[in-house]
């Protein structure tokens, strides 16, 4: 009898319990189950725009390679639009810039390289875009432009490649021992071996006029003002 009774006095305060805090019960389930219904969502959502996205792409690829130039500008902005943040953007840009230089649009495949520089792609991807846009501001005769996108970057693997455009941007703007400097880090580097011509750098650092003393270490500040002090005088 006694334990009939303690039976019905736990089943009594099971119910009650459940009386009070049933519904919060409750709703801490549908809570968790709303909470997971959505990541899942979520995550799907993400995956089929990946998937989307990476068939957009292709097809872009095969647009470039066909050379199809206004079909290929239609998907790059649905690309732009609809997957923005995924990894295909940047990726559509370099495709989009080497479209451009096969059809002589040069400024254009600049403008679409500074997209992917600007954009919050990858490291990697936009150190491409970087040198790709160099080498096109080369091509326009902009050698200063070279140098403000280039200098005093940390490129990592793209150094030695960084060094032989920047050796060409001083070389163009008459800067030789600045010229001579970047294209013997170029060759002196043993990445270089997998990632220049090493032989052309060493071409083009024959291939600059003798450094005299002058270009190689500007004078002194106090020299220059004994000489200047010594024109005076002289006159």
């Amino acid at each position: 009898m006694d334990d009939l009774l303690s039976e019905k006095e736990q089943i009594d305060q099971m119910r009650a319990w459940w009386s009070e805090y049933g519904a919060y019960v409750i709703g801490g389930i549908v809570i968790g189950a709303g909470l997971l219904f959505g990541i899942n969502h979520y995550q799907s959502t993400r995956l089929q725009a990946q998937l989307d996205a990476s068939t957009a792409y292709e097809n872009l690829i095969v647009l470039v390679v066909d050379g199809k130039l206004e079909d290929a500008e239609g998907v790059a902005d649905e690309i732009a639009t609809s997957y923005g943040d995924t990894t295909y953007a940047g990726q559509t840009g370099l495709a989009m810039a080497r479209l451009y230089m096969d059809k002589n649009r040069d400024q254009d495949a600049a403008d679409a390289l500074l997209g992917v520089v600007n954009s919050d792609a990858d490291d990697e991807l936009k150190d491409v875009a970087r040198l790709r846009l160099a080498r096109i501001y080369l091509y326009q005769d902009k050698a200063q432009e070279v140098l403000d996108l280039l200098a005093g970057k940390d490129a990592g693997a793209f150094a030695s490649a960084y060094g032989e455009v920047l050796g060409d941007a001083y070389t163009a703007l008459g800067r030789v021992a600045e010229a001579q400097d970047a294209y013997q880090k170029v060759l002196s580097d043993p990445v270089s071996q997998i990632t220049v011509d090493r032989q052309l750098v060493q071409w083009k650092s024959l291939d600059l006029p003798e450094v005299t003393a002058e270009e190689a270490e500007p004078a002194p500040a106090a020299a220059v003002e004994a000489e200047e002090a010594d024109s005076e005088e002289g006159e």
